[in-house]
């Protein structure tokens, strides 16, 4: 699933190359991708002659500014992708949603396993009231409220591993399972540690690597494993540079010791049994 870093990248290409374009249409190719409104001609109804004003992220979210006062909701989940193509490119086998815009471009929803959703949200409506995701969401890791003390107080509420604490959207918002490996690797902190049990040294570690991190694979475009590519089609970069994950049995860029992979909460987990204790 695209984490933080991935869905930033195609944000900031959102603003680069759709900002102040008009949309003139669409298609829905895919009903179900639709989540609001169910009706797919009052989607492409209520967004023709809107105009992309703004891209923001909230945690994996993308949100779209639009000229009427509306917002326009996307969320990728495991396989989806947007696509800044020319309107007479042939399909994607998997193309969900089509929105036209100027100069014979269109911005294209394309996602194989097909549990990526758009929304449009009416003028004057806050988003999560429709995006009912977003109501659960923790604090952006980059934001002010992101401090020690914050992340301190939530971790000596819980019992879970540290890792699936910060696989928690509630916790932080936008992390997921590549980069919470590689944060705490940064960090020194095993994954399978109780949270509740780290010292407040450990806890700093692991919220100063935090932004670190995010922001080290932002400026590599994100990770490339499987379906991840920004919004011109080209692979992130950051898979080259990771220390732990997906490096199983590979020697440890620090110590040399091979990388363990265990499971936690079902997800694989990297790590460094010399480097992480």
């Amino acid at each position: 699933m695209p984490e933080l870093p991935e869905v930033e990248t195609v944000r900031r290409g959102l603003v680069q190359l759709t900002q102040n374009q008009t949309l003139q249409g669409g298609k829905v190719l895919l009903k179900r991708t639709l989540a609001h409104p169910v009706s797919a001609s009052e989607f492409i109804e209520q967004l023709q002659g809107q105009t992309f004003q703004d891209w923001q992220r909230r945690g994996k979210y993308l949100l779209a500014q639009l000229s009427g006062g509306g917002v326009l909701g996307v969320h990728l989940r495991m396989t989806g992708q947007l696509f800044w193509v020319g309107r007479d490119r042939p399909l994607e086998k998997h193309t969900r949603i089509r929105l036209f815009c100027q100069d014979n471009q269109e911005l294209r929803f394309v996602d194989t396993r097909t549990f990526g959703q758009m929304w449009l949200v009416p003028p004057k409506t806050p988003p999560e009231t429709i995006i009912t995701g977003l109501q659960r969401l923790g604090p952006e890791p980059f934001a002010p409220e992101f401090t020690v003390e914050y992340l301190t107080q939530r971790l000596r509420r819980t019992r879970r591993t540290i890792k699936a604490a910060l696989l928690d959207q509630y916790l932080v918002a936008g992390l997921g399972n590549i980069y919470a490996d590689e944060v705490l690797f940064v960090s020194g902190v095993r994954p399978d540690r109780v949270a509740a049990d780290l010292k407040a040294s450990q806890i700093r570690c692991i919220h100063a690597a935090i932004p670190q991190v995010l922001e080290a694979a932002i400026a590599k475009g994100g990770t490339t494993f499987s379906d991840f590519l920004s919004l011109l089609g080209v692979p992130g970069n950051y898979g080259d540079a990771a220390q732990v994950y997906g490096r199983t049995g590979e020697p440890c860029k620090v110590c040399g010791e091979a990388i363990e992979r265990i499971k936690i909460t079902g997800r694989s987990t990297h790590f460094c049994p010399r480097c992480q204790t």
